[in-house]
């Protein structure tokens, strides 16, 4: 077994902060017998439908157990969302635990505020189902995540960063993408809350200047998995069809679409259309 500290590099109170990339750790080779998997692996047609299987059963939670996560499967989490792309191998992200009820409430009070100042953008009926959706588990889920991104990691000179500098960003959202799919694998549910001040979850999480907050996430063990997602459930928006989205090379107004007919029935494994039919 790994020892806890091997992940623990800096402890501020009850906010243990991951930052990766740091020199000595090596508790990842002995995490996951195929991280170093060689380049030409092939993949079983039983692995393939796995990975487009975990895709279209991701989903964004807000309704938690209180059962706690172990450690080892934050671990496997954690380790994911580590190995994602990332322009000129940057890996500008860091992982923020929090569990201590005292930090939680201050985030869930942020939240609330945020929460009535979006309300005023909507009106009506439309006002009136915003207020009534749970859009968040911050109190409930037994472990939250800050994904922060550190734009001054490894300097200013990032090989493709230069003409696209927010690609530091981009790359941590590979991350947070990795970490929603190893813990859906693991059983679970992961919810995102982007209704927050940023500066106000700096200052609840005393982030420093150059590291920003890109995604805090509620992560636990959920009272179900839905079929579909809510807001698409509640009639807040459809999924837009793939071939409105898909566009072949040209002026963007003039181009023609790519016709998919039917993109679920095409991509989704055949025994897995019946539960989750709104891919």
């Amino acid at each position: 077994m790994m020892k806890e500290e091997a992940i623990t590099i800096h402890k501020e109170r009850d906010a243990l902060i991951l930052s990766f990339p740091q020199p000595g750790l090596e508790w990842e080779a002995t995490q996951m017998s195929n991280e170093r998997a060689p380049s030409d692996i092939d993949f079983t047609p039983f692995e393939r439908e796995a990975v487009y299987k975990v895709i279209f059963a991701r989903r964004d939670v807000r309704r938690f157990l209180p059962s706690p996560i172990p450690s080892e499967v934050v671990k496997r989490v954690l380790l994911a969302a580590h190995h994602a792309p990332s322009v000129g191998f940057m890996q500008p992200w860091n992982f923020i635990l929090i569990r201590n009820p005292r930090r939680k409430k201050l985030v869930k009070e942020a939240f609330l505020q945020a929460r009535s100042q979006e309300a005023e953008q909507f009106s009506g009926e439309r006002k009136k189902l915003y207020l009534s959706l749970k859009l968040e588990g911050i109190e409930e889920a037994p472990v939250n995540i800050c994904v922060t991104c550190d734009s001054t990691r490894h300097g200013p000179a990032i090989l493709g960063r230069s003409l696209i500098p927010e690609t530091d960003v981009y790359s941590t959202c590979c991350a947070i993408q990795n970490l929603w799919l190893a813990a859906r694998v693991e059983g679970l549910g992961v919810g995102w809350v982007s209704i927050l001040s940023r500066e106000r979850l700096k200052e609840i999480l005393r982030l420093p200047p150059h590291v920003s907050p890109v995604a805090y996430l509620c992560i636990g063990y959920p009272e179900r998995f839905e079929p579909m997602p809510e807001l698409e459930k509640v009639g807040w928006l459809k999924r837009l069809p793939l071939g409105e989205i898909a566009r072949s090379a040209g002026p963007y107004e003039m181009n023609k679409l790519i016709q998919i007919e039917s993109p679920c029935q095409i991509l989704v494994p055949p025994n897995f259309r019946t539960k989750y039919q709104n891919c």
